[in-house]
C-alpha cells in the first residue's frame, strides 16, 4: 500500500472536513492521536463529531457529551435507545449540512455502523477505527460493515485477516497504547510518582470506565481487597478513576462498603493514570476491555473478573461464540490470564487467583510473554491510521478531479 504524501495546505486545496464519532473514553484516546496525525498531514483540517477531552484538546468541536454514547450491554442500551436514535439522527444531519469529506467512527459499532452507512450513501467516505468482535458473535454483521465502510482499521492482525476473507477493505494499524507505553517499564519510578511505598505488595483495581460496570464490580473488588489483606496485612490498592463522575461514584461506594478502616486507608484513589497504576502494581484486577490490553502492555499479571445484568448475560451466552473475552487471551489464542465471568466472578474465586500473583511471584513467567506481544502491536498506530484515512480521501479527490486512481 502506497502512503500518500501530506496534502498541501495551499488555498487551492479545500480544507479537509473530518467528522469523528468516538463512543467512550478509550475511543477518545484513539481519536486524539488520530486527529493529531491528520492535522500534521492536513494543517487546515476541521474536526466535528463526538469526543472527549483528548479529542477536544486536539481541536474537535464536540456536538454531544461522549458519556451519552458510553452505554454497554444489550438491556442497558435498550433503556437509552430513544436518546441514542435521536442523537444519531442529529449527527447524520450535522455531517451532511457541514459537507464532511470523511466520517470516522471510533468503536461503538452498533451506533456508528448505521451512521457510517447513512453517510456513505450520501457520498461521504467512511472508515471505522476499532473492529467490533464480528469474529466472535453476530458474524452476519460483516455484510452490513462491507456496505457501510470504505476502510476498516484494526488493532489486531487476526482481525485484518477476517475482513480480508470477507472482502472488506482493511488496514492493520497496531494499537496506539503499544506505541505510547515503554517496553521497559519502571515499577519503582511509577510508585514514586504516585507516592506509594516501593516495598509493600500493591494491587491495582480497575472496575471499569462505565457507570454500570463500577456499580456492579467495585463492591466485589473491595471485598476481594479486604480478604486479601487477611493473607498479607501490608497489601495496599490503587484505583485509577476514569473520570470525575467515576471518581465520585467510587468514593461513595467505598464509604458504603463493609470494609474496616485499615482497608479503607490502604486504598489510593487517583485521577486517571491507569497505566501508572498498573505499572506500579504487582498484579491487576480488572473488568475486560481496553484495560486488559493496557495491563498486558504494562507487563503485569492480571485477573479478569466481570459481571453484567442477568438478562444481558443470558442473551450473551447464546450469541457469543468465542473461547475467550480478554485481549491477552485472544491475542495468544490460549488462556494466559484467568477470566472469571458472571457467577465465576465470586470473591472466593478471585482471591484464589490473585493471591499467588501478589504474594508468590506466580505471574513472573507472563512478563516476558507480554513484552513479546507488546512489541508485535507497536506499529505507530496513529500514523498508520492517519495514512489510511489520507489514502481513502486522496483517492476520492483524485476521482473528483478526473485523475486516474
Amino acid at each position: 500500500m502506497t502512503t500518500p504524501a501530506p496534502a498541501s495546505s495551499s488555498s487551492a486545496s479545500p480544507a479537509l472536513k473530518v467528522f469523528v464519532v468516538a463512543g467512550e473514553l478509550s475511543g477518545d484516546v484513539l481519536g486524539a492521536g488520530l486527529i493529531r496525525e491528520l492535522k500534521a498531514r492536513y494543517p487546515q483540517a476541521e474536526f466535528r463529531g463526538v469526543g472527549g477531552p483528548g479529542m477536544i484538546a486536539q481541536g474537535l468541536e464536540s456536538l454531544a457529551p461522549i458519556e451519552q454514547l458510553s452505554v454497554m450491554g444489550l438491556v442497558e442500551v435498550l433503556k437509552h435507545l430513544p436518546s441514542l436514535l435521536a442523537l444519531r439522527k442529529r449527527l447524520k444531519q450535522e455531517a451532511i449540512e457541514w459537507r464532511a469529506d470523511v466520517m470516522i467512527g471510533i468503536d461503538a459499532p452498533d451506533f456508528n455502523t448505521d451512521l457510517e452507512l447513512a453517510l456513505r450513501n450520501r457520498g461521504i467516505k467512511t472508515l471505522h477505527y476499532v473492529s467490533p468482535s464480528v469474529w466472535a458473535w453476530r458474524q452476519g454483521r460483516v455484510k452490513k460493515i462491507r456496505r457501510a465502510v470504505d476502510r476498516m482499521l484494526t488493532f489486531l492482525p487476526f482481525e485484518a485477516d477476517f475482513y480480508r476473507q470477507h472482502q472488506v477493505p482493511v488496514s492493520f494499524v497496531g494499537h496506539p497504547l503499544a506505541d505510547d507505553l515503554p517496553l521497559d517499564d519502571d515499577q519503582t519510578a511509577a510508585r514514586r510518582d504516585l507516592g506509594i511505598d516501593p516495598h509493600i505488595p500493591l494491587l491495582a483495581l480497575l472496575p471499569g470506565s462505565r457507570h454500570n460496570e463500577v456499580k456492579l464490580m467495585l463492591p466485589v473488588y473491595l471485598e476481594v481487597l479486604r480478604q486479601l489483606r487477611g493473607h498479607h496485612f501490608e497489601l495496599e490498592a490503587v484505583i485509577p478513576a476514569a473520570s470525575k463522575a467515576r471518581r465520585d461514584e467510587i468514593e461513595a461506594l467505598i464509604e458504603q462498603a463493609n470494609i474496616d478502616p485499615g482497608t479503607r486507608q490502604a486504598i489510593h484513589l487517583i485521577d486517571g493514570q491507569a497505566s501508572a497504576a498498573m505499572t506500579a502494581s504487582d498484579a491487576v484486577l480488572l473488568t475486560s476491555g481496553t484495560s486488559a490490553l493496557e495491563a498486558l502492555l504494562c507487563h503485569r499479571p492480571m485477573v479478569v473478573a466481570y459481571r453484567m445484568a442477568a438478562t444481558t448475560f443470558w442473551i450473551a451466552q447464546r450469541v457469543v461464540h468465542t473461547e475467550w473475552i480478554s485481549l491477552p487471551n485472544l491475542l495468544a489464542q490460549r488462556t494466559l490470564v484467568p477470566e472469571l465471568i458472571q457467577h465465576d466472578a465470586s470473591v472466593e474465586r478471585i482471591v484464589s487467583e490473585l493471591a499467588p500473583l501478589l504474594f508468590e511471584g506466580a505471574g513472573a513467567p507472563l512478563v516476558a510473554r507480554f513484552k513479546e506481544m507488546h512489541q508485535a502491536l507497536a506499529q505507530d498506530a496513529s500514523v498508520r491510521a492517519a495514512a489510511a484515512v489520507a489514502e481513502v480521501v486522496e483517492v476520492e479527490r483524485a476521482c473528483e478531479n478526473g485523475e486516474p486512481s
